[in-house]
């Protein structure tokens, strides 16, 4: 959920819109609880706290972000301002294998995946995946390089480090998985996911030596993979990219809810949001119908 439109409308007005209050995952935009208590009622002792809280410390505004949509209805009745968003995801209907999940989807899409695969393969690239506990220091360091590479061919600063994934590492082996892709003996790619017994979030990834479609291939049909070869219900393949819908994710809403101090600001960004709301649920219904798997297409 990106508000920087938001803090420079406040800061051509000379309004301050930093401090702010912020519920979220850092850096992760992946859903789930964000109220963590038992039952409605004592959700909704939370967000009066919150409120208080919100009162207390003369913040601009607060956020929440992608609570589940029970919650977020939740504090929208207690007066936050809703807004939606699409992510992409994919969903294990129980296939057996790869080619399983192949035959559901239209001719055009298979085929294209199959060359996309058989592209990396003639390149003489071969994958292997490494669970948490098997990673190396050797094989965090190259990650490393391949995530901070990817960074800064869009001249922009990594904001994790390899402190970080070697904590991750050793705290939470079992939910890390590590796609390498090599050729000729030497990685020349990487991609990493997290993941539960009941879904695999993804993914951050990079190169050091372009392949064409190694991308696809490490950073979503091998995750795909092993999510069916785990039995693992879903992948959530983030935000953007209708490239997606053409290996299989589909169109999902998310949600965010927003309280805004500011009486004429609250009511300009209600306002916004009502009107992108449509545009939200006009660009679901325009996905929804490019539904790439066979049954949609009759």
């Amino acid at each position: 959920m990106f508000d920087w439109a938001w803090a420079d409308a406040y800061g051509r007005h000379g309004l301050e819109y930093y401090p702010k209050l912020l519920c979220a995952i850092p850096f992760t935009p992946v859903a789930g609880p964000r109220l963590l208590a038992r039952d409605i009622e004592a959700r909704a002792a939370l967000i009066d706290v919150l409120r208080a809280t919100q009162q207390a410390t003369e913040v601009s505004s607060t956020h929440i972000l992608f609570p589940p949509e029970e919650h977020a209805r939740q504090l929208q009745d207690a007066g936050f301002l809703l807004r939606s968003g699409v992510q992409f995801h994919w969903l294990n209907d129980g296939y057996a294998d790869f080619d399983a999940f192949l035959a559901t989807l239209e001719q055009k899409k298979r085929k294209n995946i199959r060359a996309e695969r058989r592209k990396v393969k003639e390149a003489g690239v071969t994958l292997r995946r490494v669970r948490g506990a098997d990673i190396t220091v050797e094989e965090w360091r190259f990650f490393n390089r391949c995530y901070r590479h990817t960074y800064a061919a869009h001249h922009s600063t990594p904001y994790l480090n390899m402190d970080f994934f070697r904590r991750i590492g050793a705290g939470m082996p079992e939910n890390i998985l590590l796609v390498i892709a090599e050729r000729e003996g030497r990685p020349i790619a990487a991609s990493l996911v997290i993941h539960t017994a009941d879904t695999l979030y993804g993914r951050y990834w990079g190169e050091i030596e372009h392949v064409p479609c190694l991308h696809f291939e490490a950073a979503y049909y091998q995750p795909l993979e092993f999510c069916i070869e785990q039995g693992i219900r879903v992948f959530e393949g983030g935000a953007q990219g209708e490239h997606k819908m053409a290996r299989g994710f589909l169109p999902t809403r998310t949600f965010s809810a927003h309280w805004l101090a500011h009486p004429s600001f609250a009511d300009a960004i209600e306002r916004f949001l009502e009107r992108e709301a449509g545009g939200i649920d006009d660009y679901m219904d325009e996905l929804n119908e490019r539904n790439p798997f066979r049954s949609a297409a009759g």
